[in-house]
């Protein structure tokens, strides 16, 4: 059963950890092939579960070990119709994956979860998260989402979480898909190394359309597949940044496109991200989510959930 859908984001833990690294990490330092980048489809065999499963047990024994809480983040990111039509899945099979998905989380957590652990159904974009060749409309995006938000509504799931948006329609859509549901939301949106999101939109404009449009109901704003390096200096003390409250940082100050035609992994300076992490949030007290995503792994998490966790102590 879910256990922080009706009152999320409220949580009894001063600092979050998320980790959204696992795909680079697989690819990269482990060798497991993802086609697609899809991680999903691991859950289809004893060997590919025990994988997922070994991140979430890490993460809840981190925020164990740390005194922090953990959001669990599910392999689902890029779970949705079209992005699963490439890789052979049909809409049913990829209903009963994004099922099995959040089941395995509510599992992990009902065994080892001694800290608050958040359930959340992690959704990608429909396009490239980094060019996407068309621009859905808010009430297309809604429909869209809509397939696999509802898909996820009878399950365990604690919150809808939309990674690595470049622009504000889609998370409009996602944001209404969610509310339909009844499911509280957070949008995370990317943005290259001049702070921008991909299309061009600035993050305060980004957020605050989001917020104009569905009546503020997300439950809050997130930065995410991009190093502190590319966005510190837009982040600024004027209302909107309020509405920040989560970075989930790359390891490497590489531009996108760098990154897509990496052939090694770039995991940068463990120590010096955790640091910049927790500069921010000293800066911006409210921030309450920090974590990884690309390049990183647990040797990151570790770093950021000490540094940062030291200083919210």
């Amino acid at each position: 059963m879910a256990i922080y859908r009706n009152t999320f984001p409220k949580v009894n833990a001063d600092l979050l950890l998320a980790y959204v690294g696992m795909e680079t990490d697989l690819i990269f330092n482990r060798g497991v092939d993802l086609p697609g980048f899809a991680s999903y489809p691991l859950l289809e065999t004893t060997e590919g579960r025990e994988l997922l499963e070994g991140y979430l047990k890490d993460m809840i024994a981190l925020g164990s070990e740390m005194g922090a809480g953990v959001i669990l983040e599910s392999p689902t990111w890029v779970a949705n119709r079209d992005r699963a039509a490439a890789l052979g899945y049909t809409p049913n099979s990829l209903k009963n994956l994004n099922q099995q998905a959040v089941a395995m989380m509510a599992e992990m957590r009902a065994a080892h979860g001694d800290v608050p652990t958040v359930i959340s159904a992690n959704l990608g974009p429909r396009d490239d998260a980094y060019t996407p060749e068309a621009q859905m409309s808010p009430q297309d995006a809604e429909r869209y989402h809509s397939e696999q938000i509802s898909a996820l509504a009878d399950t365990a799931v604690d919150v809808i979480s939309g990674y690595t948006l470049a622009y504000p329609a889609e998370a409009i859509g996602i944001v209404r898909a969610a509310r339909r549901s009844g499911l509280p939301v957070v949008i995370s949106f990317t943005v290259e190394t001049d702070g921008k999101l991909p299309t061009g939109s600035s993050l305060e404009d980004a957020i605050l359309q989001v917020d104009a449009a569905t009546n503020g109901y997300a439950a809050y704003f997130m930065i995410n597949c991009a190093h502190p390096d590319h966005f510190r200096t837009v982040l600024e003390d004027r209302p909107w940044m309020q509405r920040v409250r989560g970075i989930i940082a790359n390891a490497s100050r590489c531009s996108h496109a760098e990154l897509d035609e990496a052939e090694e992994l770039d995991a940068g300076d463990p120590t010096e991200l955790a640091q910049q992490l927790s500069e921010i949030r000293h800066t911006f007290p409210h921030i309450m989510v920090l974590g990884g995503c690309c390049g990183t792994d647990m040797r990151h998490m570790a770093k950021i959930a000490n540094i940062s966790g030291s200083i919210s102590a």
